[in-house]
């Protein structure tokens, strides 16, 4: 008899979390096991990139209703659910006052909506053999999930968060393993959470690299034609990926090359705000948002760099994408940015800030002899990390601990 396996994570909207997600569904082994998606939206433009011999479980409207408004609930008739938001809110106000425009005080907000909305969210049926939880907050499979195993993820670097983490480790504490996306990921968790580092392992992002390619044949980039340095970004518009400090960049990289374009990809609740740092810098036309695009590869294909400036970050999916596809690479030195890539060997990091960024870029975008050397590289290294799903199994079957 198969063992019986659940997934559970946020909805399947365009993210990094969500496509890896998906290329971990499309690599599973369903000859050993039956595997079920829990989302808690069943939602989002990847829903058709789950493989379809993974079973998606009917939405929890009750989970659902996480996703929605308060005033969307208010509309609908969910009191209770309405209720328990703005319970929440009134919990972390002076956290978010703290956090001031950094993300800091998402994470208090979303613990807060799990802990006041879990008397109100029903047990899953059934039992399985091992529950995986693949997107924080773990309140749902930790609570409310039978099963005779389970592991949580982590993705991001949790020493940015403003929240209660004696109450967030009290959940960690209810699975048997916790696995990061990479080891710098797994260090700066445990500089959050030390007492945890005996439940700790490394599972990094898997990546379905066929399928990428191929998808950057499927389409075009009809915006990116043109001469011209071309630079692309992917990813939520937000304080982490810091794109108002790309805008930047762009208006010092023009003085000097005022042929460059500087593409985004991505969608998020800073998009107004940096369309309005595009209008102040005149830099409509050099700096584009290009706003969501369900198959972004078309687009990587045709940039000449591949520009990650994020503040922080876990494990950018998006970067070994870009690198997939054969494209050079700059990140900014964000605290985890050693596990991303080998600087000089398959991208180039540098530090932080606009200045640095716009000199790294020119020095990039000048250099085609290390830009060759990089492509050439990165189309040389399998960053499918499918040996990393030998993880999974081993603890599924119970031989990690």
């Amino acid at each position: 008899m198969k063992k019986k396996i659940l997934f559970a994570s946020g909805s399947m909207e365009l993210g990094g979390i969500e496509r890896s997600l998906a290329a971990l569904l499309s690599a599973f082994n369903y000859e050993r096991y039956e595997a079920d998606l829990q989302l808690y939206a069943r939602s989002g433009e990847l829903l058709s990139d789950v493989d379809e011999r993974c079973r998606i479980l009917p939405e929890i409207p009750a989970c659902a209703a996480l996703t929605k408004s308060v005033r969307e609930l208010i509309r609908t008739g969910q009191a209770a659910a309405a209720a328990a938001r703005l319970s929440a809110k009134a919990s972390t106000v002076w956290r978010t006052r703290a956090a001031g425009r950094s993300d800091g005080a998402v994470f208090a907000a979303l613990q807060a909506n799990w802990e006041k909305s879990m008397r109100l969210i029903p047990r899953l049926e059934g039992r399985y053999d091992a529950a995986v939880s693949f997107m924080w907050p773990h309140h749902f499979v930790a609570e409310k999930v039978d099963a005779a195993r389970k592991i949580a993820w982590v993705h991001t670097d949790y020493t940015v968060a403003e929240m209660d983490f004696a109450r967030d480790e009290k959940v960690w504490r209810k699975y048997d393993r916790i696995a990061a996306v990479s080891t710098e990921c797994a260090d700066h968790f445990l500089k959050v959470y030390p007492r945890l580092e005996d439940k700790m392992c490394v599972i990094e992002n898997l990546l379905d690299v066929s399928f990428i390619r191929r998808q950057a044949l499927a389409g075009q980039a009809p915006e990116m034609k043109g001469e011209g340095g071309k630079i692309l970004s992917v990813g939520r518009i937000c304080y982490q990926k810091a794109f108002d400090v790309a805008a930047q960049s762009c208006k010092l990289l023009l003085s000097k090359r005022p042929d460059t374009r500087w593409f985004v990809i991505g969608y998020g609740p800073d998009e107004e705000r940096l369309r309005q740092i595009v209008a102040d810098f005149g830099l409509e036309g050099r700096f584009v948002l290009l706003g969501k695009k369900a198959n972004p590869y078309p687009y990587m294909a045709a940039c000449d760099v591949y520009a990650q400036p994020s503040r922080y970050e876990g494990k950018a999916v998006t970067v070994r994408e870009a690198q997939i596809l054969g494209k050079p690479v700059l990140i900014t030195d964000f605290p985890t940015s050693a596990g991303q890539l080998k600087d000089g060997v398959d991208g180039i990091v540098c530090p932080f800030g606009a200045q640095n960024v716009a000199d790294a870029l020119d020095g990039l975008l000048n250099d085609e002899t290390l830009r060759l050397k990089l492509s050439d590289n990165c189309l040389a290294t399998d960053y499918s990390n499918r040996e990393h799903l030998q993880t999974l199994y081993d603890f599924i079957e119970g031989r990690i601990r």
